[in-house]
């Protein structure tokens, strides 16, 4: 959410409305209250970052009617309507004609709030998303997020894409690396050349000087034409060396050379080539600690960290998780060819309390495990599907809080819950076993017999 995003409430009745506004506003969100669903629509614009709360019963148009013109202006807006007691059937109508939520009078301050920062978390992730999905190109769509830590590093990649300086990226494993390492490449005057990224991890000591120096015909055994190796190839780009720390000893000290003298020779030849690329490193432990240990050399420390960056941690900025995961469905839903969908705010809640050791590309995996979900229907990880409730679930749910609020008042006593609901005891047993409403929700009185 975002300090401009707010709360439209559409209320008639002023003491209401101001109720309302009043219970919003402590509970810290902005909110704009309006008596009619004339002076909404007004107000609403497409893309607005708000939710509207409304009431069904308007003087003039009706909220129902309301919902239909809201949802044909902007149908992504999060619409929660307000239902009078035991109306089912406005209810009902309101979820198919695509309301975001309802709440049946009378509601407490505390539920109110809740749904609202729910949906208002909804809608600015989805639009947030937007942006980025309509401007790729831009660093907020590379290195994504609206927290202080991240703002802090978009302003220190830009600042130094342009400055000719080695830079060691020191983060986790999945907190982007590589994404940093080809925003410092793309937005400085090396984006028109070649960004080449190599894992000293997954490269073999024997093929150190070949991979990286290139080799001339007959240098070695089954070398029968010239390899440009990847310090060529990046001539006046970048050379992203990722997980730098398992690099060998050995290789260590022909990389330390390469960087003092910044001339090489392809394995094979003695002519010297100048190194004409930028290095950018990648680490995931602490290069300090490991030189003092003497697991790494110094001296290569320090020509690699003649800037350290430092990428924080997914937990350490949970509050950019659901901009991330928004965007990371709208990604996977456009490679498996279905539509761009908000995510509920419920689930984005949900995300932002895990502890997400992965970082980013975990979080990625989750996106992509969400949106297969919908496909299928089926959970996936042991996490919520990400399928929308169905309009029968979402009916039996509406159905079974007002069968357990009715019990409630009526102090788990059965006939004077059917009483007030209008219905038979035996229809009223049905509808609870049938929606499983058990003694967990609500004290039973006991001489009734309830199961």
């Amino acid at each position: 959410m975002t300090p401009d995003s707010r709360v439209l409430i559409v209320e008639d009745d002023p003491e209401v409305r101001h109720g309302i506004a009043q219970a919003l506003d402590l509970a810290g969100l902005g909110v704009l209250p309006v008596p009619s669903a004339e002076e909404a629509l007004r107000v609403v614009v497409p893309g607005m970052r708000a939710v509207v709360v409304t009431d069904v019963r308007l003087p003039g148009i009706d909220g129902l009617q309301l919902l239909t013109r809201l949802k044909a202006l902007d149908a992504a807006l999060p619409v929660i309507v307000i239902t009078g007691h035991g109306d089912v059937q406005t209810a009902v109508e309101a979820m198919r004609a695509g309301a975001a939520d309802f709440l049946e009078k009378p509601f407490s301050s505390e539920r109110l709030a809740q749904i609202a920062r729910q949906a208002l978390l909804t809608r600015c992730a989805y639009l947030d998303a937007l942006q980025l999905d309509d401007a790729p190109q831009r660093i907020e769509a590379q290195i994504v997020g609206r927290s202080r830590p991240i703002g802090d590093l978009r302003h220190k990649l830009l600042a130094l894409a342009d400055v000719d300086a080695n830079v060691l990226i020191f983060g986790e494993t999945g907190t982007g690396k590589e994404s940093a390492a080809r925003s410092l490449h793309g937005f400085g005057s090396r984006a028109r050349q070649e960004f080449v990224a190599l894992n000293c991890a997954g490269l073999p000591e024997s093929l150190f000087d070949s991979e990286i120096f290139g080799h001339e015909p007959g240098a070695f055994t089954g070398a029968s034409s010239r390899r440009i190796g990847k310090i060529e190839y990046a001539a006046g780009g970048t050379l992203f060396l990722d997980e730098i720390e398992t690099m060998p000893m050995l290789l260590q000290a022909k990389l330390l050379r390469v960087l003092q003298e910044r001339v090489f020779e392809r394995l094979g030849s003695n002519q010297s080539r100048p190194m004409q690329c930028r290095i950018v490193a990648g680490t995931k432990v602490d290069l300090r600690k490991l030189s003092a240990q003497g697991a790494f050399r110094e001296d290569l420390y320090y020509r690699l960290a003649v800037v350290e960056l430092r990428l924080p941690p997914l937990r350490e900025r949970l509050e950019d998780v659901p901009l991330l995961f928004q965007k990371f469905v709208f990604d996977a839903a456009k490679a498996a060819g279905v539509p761009l969908r908000p995510v509920p705010g419920a689930y984005l809640l949900d995300l932002m309390t895990r502890e997400w050791q992965g970082n980013v590309r975990e979080l990625r995996n989750a996106a992509e495990r969400f949106v297969l979900g919908m496909l299928s229907g089926e959970e996936l990880g042991g996490e919520p599907s990400g399928q929308a409730p169905s309009f029968e679930q979402r009916v039996n749910a509406f159905e079974r809080h007002l069968i357990v609020q009715a019990l409630q008042r009526a102090g788990g006593r059965i006939s004077v819950a059917a009483a007030d609901m209008g219905m038979a005891r035996k229809t009223l047993y049905d509808k609870m076993r049938k929606l499983g409403v058990t003694r967990s929700d609500v004290a039973f009185d006991e001489a009734e017999g309830a199961a």
